[in-house]
């Protein structure tokens, strides 16, 4: 019987099961913080690159990349803070367990990005889990129009935005193999400094004390600490267990949003958040959607 300690793959597992636990407390610590989207981006981008930068330095980390691993490092960077400008806002527009559950629909995302990349469509099953995890999509909007609901429908648009931007920069991460995982994040932290600075941020001088330690967390635990595990676990396990392992993350952001919010969320949005669970796993232990498909159909 294996082991953890001789399973190959049991460094990439409790690296990537602590960067998800961190995770699922991220939507805590960006509401807790009472700042603006770009504020949060630009203060986890610098203080989390930042502690990056300087552990690869210590470390004497820093390697050289050729022309085809900083531009997989540049794209990776960007759909990085694209997608955190997204789930942000997302996190403000619906709810921290809502934003998160639908977030979390980046396995399919990656599913349909590696079989365009690859020419190989999904199986009929594949697709079947897929349609039903969009359906838990919709149905966590509690499928109410108007007035203030179009808050709501924007929020679950921007999480599924964030998911497909996620995706991009998991299988860019993975092109860069070899390279420090503490060099490819704090690269990408600087690149958003970059794109961050024209944007309206509050100021250091004006932020109180309860906004600058939460900020300070993102960037150093968040960032720093997290994305260092993740990195060197994306480059460690295969998609199927890097998207399995994803949730932890919403599981932990859901118990989050109920205990310290008490968010009260109807029938309606609750039975859909249960398909987007139930599709990912479906998806991930490759179930037939129908007891006729064939028994060999895989995706």
């Amino acid at each position: 019987m294996t082991t953890a300690t001789t399973n190959p793959e049991w460094p990439g597992l409790w690296r990537m099961l602590v960067a998800m636990l961190l995770s699922g407390t991220i939507g805590w610590f960006v509401v807790e913080s009472g700042q603006n989207t770009a504020t949060v981006v630009f203060y986890r981008c610098l203080i989390g690159g930042a502690a990056l930068l300087l552990y690869l330095s210590w470390q004497h980390g820093w390697q050289q990349l050729n022309r085809s691993q900083a531009g997989y490092l540049l794209l990776g960077g960007l759909a990085l803070v694209a997608n955190w400008f997204c789930l942000f806002g997302a996190y403000h527009l619906s709810s921290i367990s809502i934003a998160t559950l639908v977030y979390h629909t980046q396995p399919f995302f990656l599913l349909l990005i590696t079989a365009l990349l690859q020419r190989q469509p999904p199986s009929a099953s594949r697709w079947a889990w897929l349609a039903l995890a969009f359906c838990g999509v919709a149905l966590t909007t509690g499928l109410q129009f108007g007035g203030d609901h179009q808050q709501l429908w924007l929020g679950v648009g921007l999480a599924a935005l964030a998911a497909c931007l996620y995706a991009v920069a998991t299988l860019t991460t993975r092109k860069l193999s070899g390279v420090a995982p503490a060099q490819i994040a704090g690269l990408q932290m600087m690149l958003g400094v970059l794109l961050m600075l024209p944007m309206d941020k509050t100021s250091l001088s004006e932020l109180a004390l309860p906004s600058a330690a939460a900020l300070l967390t993102l960037g150093l635990v968040h960032t720093g600490l997290m994305y260092n595990l993740m990195y060197s676990a994306f480059q460690r396990l295969p998609v199927s267990s890097i998207a399995f392992l994803s949730f932890v993350y919403p599981l932990v952001a859901v118990l989050i949003d109920l205990w310290f919010y008490q968010v009260a969320l109807s029938l309606l949005q609750v039975g859909g958040m249960a398909l987007i669970v139930l599709a990912i796993v479906a998806n991930q232990r490759q179930w037939a959607f129908w007891p006729f498909t064939a028994q060999g159909e895989r995706g």
